[in-house]
């Protein structure tokens, strides 16, 4: 293969590479100068003396809880559009109940193995 065919290519990433270090250049040129104390480079450099350490960490719980969360948002995501087009094909006599009952049914073996792996109880 000829590289003129691969010249749009690279003629991309090189306007990618030049647009990158040139703006890189122009912060350090025209960016704001301010001189270091031992003040503004503490961690919120704000200025403000910190009154108490980082926050404390978030138990495991509350991200467990989060993902289960967003796969449920994600499961209702396919089962509203099922819902809506299931008297569409019960009229051209398509049955379209057991893949939506296996899809349940998927969804409730998941509920049972969270509930056996202990990822819906609070208080272990």
């Amino acid at each position: 293969m000829p590289l003129a065919e691969y010249f749009p290519i690279l003629l991309q990433v090189a306007l990618a590479i030049i647009i990158a270090v040139g703006i890189i250049v122009a912060s350090e040129i025209f960016g704001q100068r301010q001189k270091r104390s031992k003040l503004s480079d503490m961690p919120y450099e704000c200025g403000n003396i910190p009154l108490s350490g980082p926050h404390p960490r978030f138990s495991i719980k509350f991200y467990v809880t989060a993902m289960l969360f967003l796969l449920l948002d994600i499961e209702v995501v396919f089962l509203i559009p099922w819902a809506l087009v299931y008297r569409e094909f019960i009229a051209q006599n398509l049955s379209i109940i057991l893949p939506g009952l296996f899809f349940l049914a998927l969804l409730f073996l998941g509920l049972v193995y969270e509930i056996k792996k202990g990822a819906l109880e609070w208080e272990k």
